[in-house]
C-alpha cells in the first residue's frame, strides 16, 4: 500500500496524538468476538470503539488545553469511506497505515511508519492510542503527554500484556522489531528492549482492551453498572451503551435457544 500522496503540515503545536484504527469492515475486524457474535455485530462494536476514542481525545485536548493536533491512522485506507466520514465531523486529518494490513506480525511495521512519517514531518512528540478502550479516561491522554516531557518512552499497559498506548519523542525503530505480537509477552519484550537501549520508560494506567469474548463479557458487566449512574458521570457514550445492550440480549437469547436445543 503507498502512503497517501497528502502532505502533514504540523500546526505550531507539534505534538500529534494518533488513533490507530481500521474501518469497521464486517469479517475484518473483532474476529476473535465470533462466534458468539456475528462479523456485522462485531464491526458495528468496532466502530462504535473508534467513534469513541475520536471523541474522547477531542475531549481531552478541549478540556485540558493540549497543544495536539489529532490524526487517524487508517487501515485499508484513508480513502474508506468511514473514514472520510470522521475527517469531515469531527476535523481529525488522516493519514494511511502502510504495510500488510492482513498479517498481525505486520502490525509493528504500521506503528513504526506512522511515528516515522509525522517526525519527518516536524512533529517533537507523537502518542499512538488504539481504539479497543472505550472506557479509557480522558485524563490519561494529558498524563501521557505530560510523563512524555521528560521520559523517552510511555507505554499505557493493557491487562492482557499487550499495550494501548506508545509515545515516543523520536523514532526507535527497534521498538517494532521481533515483538510477539498478539500475545500476552508484547508489553514486557518492548519495556525489555527500551531498558537494553538506555531509554528512561514511564507507564499511564492499565486498561482492559477488547479482543476477546471475555472482554466484551466484563465490558457489557460494566456499562451496565455505568448506565445506572446519573447522566454526566457515565463514563460510556449513548451510541456504545445501546450498541451493547442490544448485544448482551442477542447473546442471551441465543445462549437460551442452545439450551432449550439440548
Amino acid at each position: 500500500m503507498k502512503p497517501s500522496a497528502r502532505q502533514v503540515t504540523p500546526s505550531p503545536r507539534a505534538a500529534a496524538l494518533v488513533m490507530f484504527a481500521k474501518a469497521p469492515v464486517p469479517g475484518q475486524v473483532k474476529t476473535r468476538l465470533c462466534p458468539p457474535l456475528t462479523p456485522d455485530e462485531a464491526a458495528t462494536i468496532h466502530g462504535s470503539f473508534v467513534l469513541d476514542t475520536v471523541e474522547r481525545a477531542k475531549a481531552a485536548i478541549d478540556r485540558f488545553k493540549l497543544p495536539v493536533d489529532r490524526f487517524l491512522a487508517c487501515a485499508p485506507s484513508s480513502a474508506h469511506p468511514f473514514f472520510k466520514v470522521l475527517e469531515a465531523r469531527h476535523h481529525v486529518r488522516l493519514i494511511d497505515q502502510v504495510g500488510d494490513n492482513s498479517l498481525g506480525e505486520n502490525v509493528g511495521q504500521r506503528m513504526a511508519g506512522v511515528f516515522d512519517r509525522l517526525f519527518a514531518q516536524g512533529y517533537r512528540s507523537v502518542i499512538l492510542v488504539g481504539t479497543d478502550v472505550p472506557s479509557l479516561p480522558i485524563e490519561e491522554y494529558r498524563r501521557a503527554f505530560d510523563l512524555l516531557e521528560s521520559h523517552d518512552l510511555v507505554l499505557g499497559p493493557a491487562l492482557d500484556g499487550g499495550y494501548y498506548l506508545l509515545g515516543l519523542k523520536r523514532p526507535i525503530p527497534d521498538l517494532f522489531v521481533d515483538i510477539p505480537w498478539s500475545t500476552a509477552l508484547v508489553l514486557k519484550t518492548t519495556q525489555d528492549r527500551a531498558r537494553a537501549a538506555g531509554l528512561t520508560i514511564a507507564s499511564t494506567a492499565p486498561c482492559q482492551d477488547i479482543d476477546t469474548i471475555d472482554d466484551l463479557t466484563a465490558l457489557i458487566d460494566m456499562n451496565r453498572l455505568d448506565a445506572a449512574k446519573p447522566k454526566p458521570q457515565r463514563i460510556f457514550s449513548s451510541r456504545t451503551t445501546g450498541a451493547l445492550q442490544l448485544i448482551a440480549e442477542r447473546l442471551r437469547v441465543r445462549a437460551a435457544q442452545q439450551s432449550s436445543c439440548l
